[in-house]
């Protein structure tokens, strides 16, 4: 079974010139359209997810950990160690 296509059929169309056009001054009619949702969205909580949370904690920690090996590369060069 094949569906019916949205557009209107050009023969029955009021309007319409040969070549697919409209007259000045006509609107071409418009295809058929489904709009709104079939079924509410679920609400969204505001609370950030566990996984989130452990993620910025993991990059926080990497962070922390290479600024400190920069900084101590730094002395090391400068010299402090020595």
């Amino acid at each position: 079974m094949t569906a019916q296509p949205p557009d209107p059929d050009p023969a029955n169309t009021p309007d319409l010139e040969s070549g697919g056009g409209v007259r000045p001054g006509s609107t071409p009619p418009d295809s058929a359209q489904t709009s709104g949702l079939s079924e509410h969205e679920p609400r969204t909580s505001w609370s950030f997810p566990p996984t989130g949370i452990s993620t910025m904690v993991v990059i926080g920690v990497i962070v922390v950990v290479f600024v400190a090996i920069a900084v101590l590369l730094v002395l090391d060069i400068v010299g402090v160690f020595d």
